[in-house]
């Protein structure tokens, strides 16, 4: 019974603290958020897939993102306020993150620049992605990265797992002491 309360009072004071995961409700809120600023991770060096993008070595890599969620009519919707500007001129801009009950999703479409090696000319061919964050209980999101090119020498697909984590955890989180 004494670890039951003692566990009851350490997520109210969890909840009450802010730590509540991107998308969970907190106590008196029925939408879900994905607000602030987090380091948004692609695992690119365990990426899978058919396409020979796939196949090609790339480091790693983060940057940091700030996230502001609106929900009107039913729909939760986390949309990247700042950031760095991608490479690629034809990604969407700004990102933007549709809650589904469980995850953040975004669906969008571009252009993939295929490299083939050095000093061949990049490809570019029509591609397909869907980007899918799940909150977990310690305040960052996991998922994957899917990405389907239609066309030319780097078609098939390209997967890689994600994570976003909170730039600035509230106390507790991930092992603060602030």
């Amino acid at each position: 019974m004494r670890k039951a309360l003692l566990a009851v009072a350490l997520i109210a004071t969890w909840l009450v603290a802010g730590a509540a995961p991107a998308g969970a409700s907190s106590v008196g809120a029925a939408q879900p958020s994905w607000s602030g600023e987090y380091s948004v991770k692609r695992f690119a060096a365990t990426k899978t897939g058919t396409s020979l993008a796939a196949r090609q070595w790339e480091p790693d890599f983060a940057d940091t993102y700030t996230f502001e969620t609106s929900c009107s009519g039913g729909t939760c919707v986390a949309t990247v306020t700042d950031g760095p500007t991608p490479a690629n001129p034809t990604l969407p801009q700004p990102p933007q993150y549709t809650w589904d009950g469980t995850s953040w999703v975004h669906h969008y479409d571009w252009q993939w620049d295929c490299w083939q090696g050095e000093g061949v000319p990049k490809v570019w061919a029509p591609a397909s992605s869907v980007a899918i964050y799940t909150p977990q209980r310690d305040g960052t999101l996991t998922g994957s990265w899917r990405t389907d090119i239609e066309s030319g020498p780097c078609e098939g697909s390209v997967i890689m797992n994600v994570a976003a984590y909170p730039v600035d955890p509230p106390p507790g989180v991930f092992g603060s002491s602030s």
